[in-house]
């Protein structure tokens, strides 16, 4: 049953009603996120908080590293995501996991107020102008969210190489921010802990939910 799902196409799966009011209900709440969240940048960075004293950061010298990250960011994005929308199932549990996350980093961030730190460059990033309507955001520190959609990305990949290529993508993205001086090293430490262990919370459940909804549209199309 698990692989009749993996290998099943969009079409099918839409005929599912309940991964379809699942995806429709995601894609939702992400355009109610994307309204959110240029409010909520634009209010922390507002605030003041901590400055810490990160030793291994006061050891690498910064640098402007900003073309490098867009092109890993965004690259990487692009080449991991192309297996994510093959599967609709596995499309649909990054979908909440990214969702999910999205909320736990309003949650840590609003915990965790922290001023960027020292000898930070200002990291170009035209995307984020688009979407936030800021031309650089320096306090979503706790935790990374660089890191942590590559990690999320990499986490869901399939083929094996797919996904070890993918954590070298994360390692790389961690090196690139820290000579950019844009978080501290516990941001980035940090990220890959929340994203696993929310993907494997949203995964779990997830598949068995899914597994008991599919079973009528693998049974439909086996009696056709």
């Amino acid at each position: 049953m698990k692989n009749q799902i993996s290998a099943m196409s969009w079409r099918e799966a839409w005929t599912n009603v309940a991964f379809r009011s699942r995806l429709l209900l995601g894609i939702g709440v992400m355009g109610l996120l994307a309204f959110f969240l240029p409010v909520f940048f634009a209010e922390i960075e507002q605030r003041d908080g901590l400055m810490l004293n990160d030793e291994l950061l006061n050891l690498i010298p910064s640098y402007d590293v900003s073309l490098v990250i867009f092109i890993v960011l965004y690259g990487g994005i692009l080449w991991l995501i192309r297996d994510v929308v093959k599967n609709p199932l596995t499309f649909l549990m990054v979908l909440w996991a990214y969702i999910f996350l999205c909320v736990c980093r309003i949650v840590t961030i609003s915990l965790v107020p922290l001023n960027p730190p020292a000898g930070l460059v200002e990291m170009w990033d035209p995307m984020s102008i688009f979407f936030y309507h800021t031309k650089m955001i320096t306090k979503d520190l706790f935790f990374s969210g660089h890191t942590s959609i590559l990690f999320l990305l990499a986490l869901c990949q399939h083929n094996t190489q797919r996904k070890l290529r993918g954590f070298v993508l994360v390692f790389l993205m961690a090196i690139l921010l820290l000579i950019q001086h844009v978080h501290y090293t516990i941001d980035i430490l940090a990220a890959p802990v929340f994203t696993a262990l929310l993907w494997y919370l949203i995964k779990v459940p997830g598949m068995q939910l899914s597994l008991s909804n599919f079973k009528t549209v693998t049974g439909s199309r086996s009696i056709e």
